[in-house]
């Protein structure tokens, strides 16, 4: 090897074997912390953690450039990170426990909640990675040289980030030496609750769209072999992923009323868009798999199954049950007594039995329009309705003189959301397969959220958005059904 490169190929080694040390540094450092509580030794575990995210993040680039040809060099680094997550994810959950029995004199609700969401969460980013490694393994069997992908690459870039953050916050230790190295790491261990849950929300999305992408790569396979031409076998086990993200949007919607009771409304709309995310993705992928059409040799396909029952138990919960619990809540126990004359309890369950009326007959309908909806669709009313209760939580927490009337607009939509539901003869464009056609529209969106969610004015937005899809029917009533039902801009027409 030449001179010149000898130093940075030892450097990209050093990145790449180091790693491992210097995380399990940092879990001596938490047990340090855990028995004496010490500032500086909780300084130095997160300065450990923090230079073990440098090195993941460059090693690759090093390892690509100056060792190209070495031989274990791909094994080398899958092994490093299974070691590091071994390590320091159940020392996060059990610093998460810590910080929660130990160090917190009173927990609340959501500090337990939170505790429990990092364990689930941890717990998943080791599940993920030991399907990675069997499925790799798998293809490598079959002669399948295993590939990259986005997400992989997008996984084990805010994986190493995340860790530290919240090992920061685990093992957080308060009145530390005067440095500013202390200064800026005590930062992140006080960082808010609710900006917590929402990057665990997306590192979890993350990791699941990892699992999928690999069930999507190698799945076939993988079913090929294990169910030996058995179709009925297939189905089964290929429904387990949407029927999974399924239950994904119950969970939401029930995450959503424990935001609301915590009088933090603006996360409840969050957890209802992953609701309607999960709602949206469940179909998509039970089509996509070809899990919507009859085997050839099966009786004539029924309308009602299980998994339409539970898809339809998912939204009843989500989209009906849920958003009526909400507007109770905000404006029956919130409201202070300024809406005393209104039957808020009478309103909130008609908009639940409308809802579920909205649901029932959406399932029994014989003649759907493909890529429509008859009424407003559930996950599109629960999210109209919503929208003004967070500006009017917003207007409680100002002292705004605006409180009495968001109240009022709020009630207002509520009724109004429910009997639209209702009116069969309006069509409503599928939003979801929308912005899979046009990708463009999706990343506008996107945008548009993120934009929203960092933004002053994130209920007045969502509630402008959700109105202009109310008015959209004067538009789209235009587009034919058999484009509208298509999933992309490529995918033949599918029935919804």
């Amino acid at each position: 090897m030449p001179a010149p490169t000898q130093l940075p190929a030892r450097l990209a080694a050093v990145l790449v074997y180091s790693r491992p040390v210097l995380v399990f540094g940092g879990m001596i450092c938490a047990l340090a912390v855990m028995w004496g509580r010490n500032p500086a030794i909780y300084t130095l575990g997160v300065s450990f953690l923090f230079l073990s995210m440098t090195f993941d993040l460059v090693d690759g680039w090093f390892a690509a450039r100056f060792r190209p040809d070495e031989p274990l060099g791909h094994l080398a680094d899958r092994l490093m990170d299974k070691l590091v997550y071994s390590i320091i994810f159940p020392v996060i959950t059990a610093g998460m426990m810590w910080r929660l029995l130990v160090l917190s004199t009173d927990p609340t609700r959501g500090q337990l909640v939170h505790a429990i969401f990092v364990l689930i969460l941890c717990v998943t980013v080791l599940i993920r990675d030991n399907f990675a490694n069997f499925m790799r393994g798998f293809a490598i069997r079959q002669g399948k040289e295993p590939e990259s992908s986005e997400y992989n690459r997008l996984r084990t870039i805010v994986a190493a980030p995340v860790s530290a953050l919240l090992y920061a916050h685990a093992f957080y230790v308060p009145e530390g030496p005067p440095s500013w190295i202390y200064f800026w790491i005590s930062w992140m261990g006080n960082v808010p609750l609710r900006v917590l849950f929402f990057i665990e929300i997306l590192f979890l999305i993350i990791n699941f769209g990892s699992i999928a992408g690999l069930c999507r790569k190698y799945g076939t396979a993988c079913l090929d072999e294990l169910c030996l031409g058995n179709q009925g076998l297939r189905r089964k086990i290929l429904s387990i992923f949407p029927n999974a993200l399924t239950v994904m949007n119950a969970m939401m919607g029930v995450i959503a009323v424990f935001f609301a009771y915590q009088g933090r409304l603006r996360e409840s709309y969050l957890m209802m868009i992953g609701a309607a995310t999960f709602d949206k993705l469940d179909g998509a992928l039970a089509r996509r798999l070809g899990l919507t059409e009859p085997l050839p040799d099966a009786l004539p396909h029924k309308k009602i199954n299980l998994g339409n029952l539970m898809d339809d138990f998912a939204d009843a919960i989500s989209f009906c049950i849920v958003p009526a619990w909400i507007f109770y809540i905000a404006v029956g126990e919130l409201g202070q007594g300024w809406f005393e004359t209104l039957p808020v309890g009478w309103i909130a369950t008609f908009y639940a039995l409308m809802g579920i009326c909205r649901l029932v007959y959406f399932t029994l309908d014989k003649h759907p329009i493909p890529g429509f909806f008859k009424g407003l669709p559930t996950p599109a009313a629960a999210l109209l309705v919503l929208a003004p209760l967070v500006v009017y939580d917003q207007a409680i927490a100002q002292s705004s003189n605006l409180i009495v009337f968001w109240g009022f607009f709020a009630t207002g939509t509520m009724v109004f959301a429910a009997v639209i539901m209702n009116v069969y003869a309006i069509r409503y464009i599928h939003l979801g397969r929308s912005m899979s056609r046009h990708p463009w529209f999706g990343r506008a969106n996107l945008a548009l959220l993120v934009f929203a969610i960092f933004s002053p004015f994130f209920g007045q937005i969502c509630l402008g958005y959700m109105l202009l899809y109310v008015l959209s029917p004067f538009i789209t009533w235009q587009i034919n059904p058999e484009e509208a039902a298509r999933e992309s801009r490529h995918d033949p027409m599918q029935a919804r």
